[in-house]
Order: C-alpha cells, then structure tokens, then sequence
C-alpha cells in the first residue's frame, strides 16, 4: 500500500512540473529574455562595428567629433572627451580622458560608454584595438573633402539616433557652401600657402579636406603633394610666390607678432606675401572636420575676396523692400495665427553650437 502511495505522489509531482513550467514561460517578461540591441554598421575605415542601441553614452576622441556631438544637439550623451576638445566652451567641463594618441583606456571604460567616436587622422588604431578588447564600441571617420564632412556628420547623426538633426545641419552647410560659390564664381582664385607650421615649414597636402576647404574658399594651394602634411622649403615658396600666407589659430591677436617675426629672417623676405603683409588669419576651426569648418571657409573668402561681399546699391534697395514687406505683413500674419489657432514653428538651430551660426 505505501509503495502505490509513494508511486501517486511521483505522480502528482510530475504533473505539477509538467503543467507549472510552460506557465512559467509564459509568465516571463519578453524583455527578460531578448538580447540587447545592437545596429551592425561599416565605419569610414572599412570595420564592421556592433554598436549598443540606442546610444545614451558617448566618448569623444577627437576634436572634430565632440564639435559634431554639439552641432547635433546631442551633448548632454557626451559623458568624456579629450584634453583638447575646447569649443564650444560647454567641452571643457566633460571628463577628460587623456590625448588623442593616448588616452586613458581606463578612464574610459570607467564612463560606460556605449560608442567611442574617432577619428583616422587624429586617434590610433592600437586605441580602436584595445577598445574592441575591452568590449567597448567604436566608430571612425576619415573625411578627406567638406562634402565628406557633410556626409560623416549625417552618417553619425543616423547612428545616433537623430537623422533628422543630421540632415538639418548638413543642407544648412551645403547651402552655405552653394552660396558662397555663387558669390565667387566670377573671381580668379588666389594663390595660397596654407601655413601649419614655420620651423621647419609644413603645409597642406592636396588630397585633404583643408586643401578642399581652400578651394572653396576661392583660393588654391601653391603646395601640389601626395602627402597630408609635407615638407615645403622655402626657396619653392619663393619660386612660386604666393598671394597670400594662410595662418589658422584660436587666438588670431597673435599671428601678426608672428608675420613680423618671419618678416626679420632673410629666407623669408624675400616672400611678396611677407614683404607686403599678404596674409590672412582664420579659425582654427578649418583644421577641424566638423560643421563649423563652413564657417572657417566663408571667414577666409572675405579675406581675401572683400570685392564680392561688398553690397551693392541694387542689393540694399532690394533687402530694404523685402524688410518693408515683412514689417507691413506682420500684423495681417499675427491675426491669421490667432484665427487658425495653430502653434507658432520657429526654425532653431541644432544643438547649442550648430555650424557656428
């Protein structure tokens, strides 16, 4: 008897686990069980990359990058970036993680970040090895022409989450751009010597974007180089005498100090552009692949085109209309809002610092 008793019991406990456990199943919360959410994309240098989505958590690693986190609206993600992230002023109080070339892996991965933005030309890849050891995400670009920057910014916006704030301040670049060229079309470019260092003098390559943005800018570089960053000697400068000398520097005060310095050396005399002070100063903002890069460009061109920004008569008559009309229409406007009662739209800019506007 007892055994049949113990055979009823194994019984009645098989049925429970059979009967309890899809119920269990069933009982589990869907998300409990799905695996995070990752968005497979291919980088601007060819790697195949697995980023968290979405992304709440950014480190920046370049200059550029950070500049582009802002633009897009974004920087209250931006939890880290580089001792040299300086614009807008907002950078400076992230984290700081260290340079460029060798930043804190540990204090990065102290901030959690779900993508580490770089850059080709300014981070290493032994930093986007190590990264990928830690677990940690990373996405690079490599723009070598404005159009490229324009293209990286909207890739990036996409990967963030923001297409939309992408595309804003893309076409507003591109529109800038436009512009600008419809202002220079009929001017003859300048011939330019774009100075990154004086001792020993290195210039511009022409297959990079500051090259481009001289193009744009209705200029072009005396420098013909395969290489990003050559060598120039001085009795070439010479040769070719250059209209003018580019400098680009955060603090411009400070570059006429140093057009008088090159001015005292005998090599350097013998520069038109030196004897005559030809040179032109901009933001650093062109050694930068960012959206404020536009504004390093127009910056330029009136420098050295001032001809093709000087209003004309038939211009100021025409914005004067246009300012009348909009004066004279307003309160016909103000009363069809109050009648239609719909919400005002005002177009702002993205992000605290977008393209500089």
């Amino acid at each position: 008897m007892s055994l049949l008793l113990r055979l009823a019991a194994l019984a009645a406990i098989a049925a429970f686990l059979f009967f309890a456990t899809p119920l269990r199943a069933q009982s589990a919360s869907p998300d409990s069980l799905s695996a995070p959410a990752f968005r497979e994309v291919v980088d601007e240098t060819g790697r195949t990359v697995h980023v968290p989505q979405p992304v709440r958590r950014i480190v920046s690693l370049a200059p550029s990058m950070t500049e582009t986190v802002y633009a897009l609206g974004l920087q209250d993600r931006l939890v880290g970036d580089t001792d040299y992230c300086d614009y807008p002023p907002d950078a400076q109080t992230k984290t700081k993680v260290g340079g460029g070339i060798n930043p804190s892996l540990e204090k990065i991965a102290s901030l959690h970040p779900d993508l580490v933005l770089v850059t080709k030309a300014f981070n290493l890849p032994e930093t986007v090895h190590s990264l990928e050891g830690l677990g940690i995400s990373s996405y690079a670009t490599d723009p070598h022409t404005v159009h490229d920057i324009i293209t990286s910014t909207k890739k990036v916006a996409d990967l963030l989450g923001v297409p939309d704030a992408g595309a804003v301040v893309g076409d507003e670049m591109q529109h800038r751009l436009d512009q600008l060229q419809h202002q220079l079309a009929t001017l003859p470019p300048r011939q330019v010597l774009f100075v990154v260092w004086t001792q020993p003098l290195i210039s511009v390559g022409r297959s990079t974007f500051i090259a481009d943005a001289l193009l744009r800018a209705g200029a072009v570089s005396i420098v013909d180089s395969s290489q990003d960053w050559p060598h120039v000697s001085l009795e070439e400068v010479a040769h070719l005498q250059p209209d003018y000398l580019v400098f680009a520097d955060s603090h411009s005060e400070t570059v006429p100090a140093q057009v008088d310095a090159l001015a005292t050396l005998p090599a350097w005399r013998i520069l038109s552009a030196v004897a005559n002070r030809r040179f032109a100063v901009i933001s650093d903002a062109v050694n930068r692949p960012a959206p404020r890069i536009v504004s390093a460009i127009e910056e330029l061109a009136k420098q050295l085109h001032p001809e093709a920004f000087v209003e004309k008569p038939s211009d100021a008559k025409e914005k004067m209309v246009k300012q009348n009309f909009s004066q004279s229409t307003k309160p016909f406007q103000d009363f069809a809002f109050i009648k239609q009662n719909q919400p005002l739209v005002t177009h702002k800019t993205v992000g605290e610092c977008a393209c500089a506007l």
